[in-house]
């Protein structure tokens, strides 16, 4: 006998409803938009590269911040300095200010000054061109003149000036020449040759521009000195002769030119001259080229050392009153090194000048 078989239902139905879920799925899965998917991530990378450009620019703006920062600090201190500057220059404009009303004010009295010295002044010329035309009207006024190439009165720190002047020069016989062998050769020579010697003729132009020199007002004395001492201007003695008649200076010109260098040196002669005369000088202008070989008295040995003849110059100096200025012209001659040193401390302490001019002078 044949079996009947049995047909489970729920079996076959949960397999089939199984099938449809899954079939379900996939259907499912199938309909949806993948693209949405693709656009959400797009999105996702551009926030994302805002937000770096946002960060980015966050930097920067904070950098940027922190020098602004620093530049307004800077700013400020700049505009303190100004204002510092500021009070500063107003100070000192109101301190200019002050002085420039101060200035004004001294201005205005200059020019009152001005005016009155302009008008002493024109009155000073009047009087200069009266006295101009006076001294050209009157004898003797320009009784030496001094000629010569381009202007010779180049001496500076010597001033011919005072009431009474003595123009000392050295007649002695180093006068003849600068060394000593020539000396010696021209010390043997005719009288006629001797004056001649080029450096006496130097020194006879000295005196003859000194003498040019004296203000007409003042009296005068050239003396020649050599062991014993002359006047050349008063040859009886050692009186004042003045200026202004012109006959003095022409007999002391005219006695200069006869004089023959010779003989030693006597500093110490002339300068008891000096003390003797009355009024006492003024000013003596000293032409010499060595220190004195003698005293008062011929010395006792034929030579004579450097340091015996500064001895003589120092007892020389003794006589001589302090407060005569002597104002020195040195030919300096060879084989005396200590006498420039001498007589320029003889200058400086009795306040006169001490001048070595050049061979071209006067």
């Amino acid at each position: 006998m044949a079996r009947s078989r049995r047909i489970s239902v729920f079996s076959l139905s949960f397999l089939d409803v199984m099938s449809c879920g899954f079939g379900a799925v996939v259907l499912i899965f199938l309909i949806i938009n993948h693209a949405s998917e693709r656009d959400t991530v797009v999105i996702n990378d551009d926030l994302l590269a805002e937000i770096r450009m946002l960060d980015y620019q966050v930097q920067n703006g904070e950098r940027d911040l922190v020098e602004l920062i620093e530049q307004l600090d800077e700013t400020r201190r700049k505009v303190d300095r100004e204002q510092q500057r500021l009070v500063s220059t107003q100070t000192s404009l109101e301190r200019q200010r002050k002085d420039l009303e101060q200035v004004e004010s001294l201005s205005r009295a200059q020019v009152e000054s001005l005016e009155a010295l302009k008008s002493d002044i024109e009155s000073r010329e009047d009087e200069v061109e009266k006295l101009q035309a006076l001294e050209d009207a009157q004898d003797g006024t320009r009784i030496v003149r001094i000629e010569g190439e381009g202007n010779r009165q180049y001496l500076t720190g010597l001033r011919v000036g005072g009431e009474h002047i003595v123009i000392a020069l050295d007649a002695s016989a180093s006068m003849l020449d600068d060394t000593i062998v020539n000396v010696l050769r021209r010390r043997n020579m005719t009288d006629e040759r001797k004056q001649r010697a080029p450096k006496w003729q130097r020194a006879v132009r000295t005196v003859d521009w000194l003498v040019a020199q004296i203000p007409l007002q003042a009296d005068f004395q050239v003396l020649l000195f050599n062991t014993e001492v002359q006047s050349v201007t008063t040859p009886n003695g050692y009186d004042w002769a003045p200026v202004g008649d012109g006959a003095s200076i022409r007999t002391s010109l005219a006695g200069l030119r006869k004089a023959v260098p010779d003989g030693g040196t006597s500093l110490e002669n002339l300068f008891v001259v000096l003390r003797e005369m009355s009024p006492l000088p003024d000013n003596v202008y000293l032409i010499t080229d060595s220190l004195p070989t003698q005293g008062t008295r011929p010395p006792r040995k034929a030579t004579i050392s450097g340091k015996d003849r500064l001895d003589l110059f120092r007892d020389a100096r003794v006589k001589l009153p302090n407060q005569i200025p002597v104002n020195v012209i040195m030919f300096p001659m060879e084989g005396d090194p200590f006498a420039a040193g001498a007589f320029w401390n003889l200058a400086r302490a009795t306040g006169g000048a001490f001048l070595a001019p050049s061979r071209d002078w006067p």
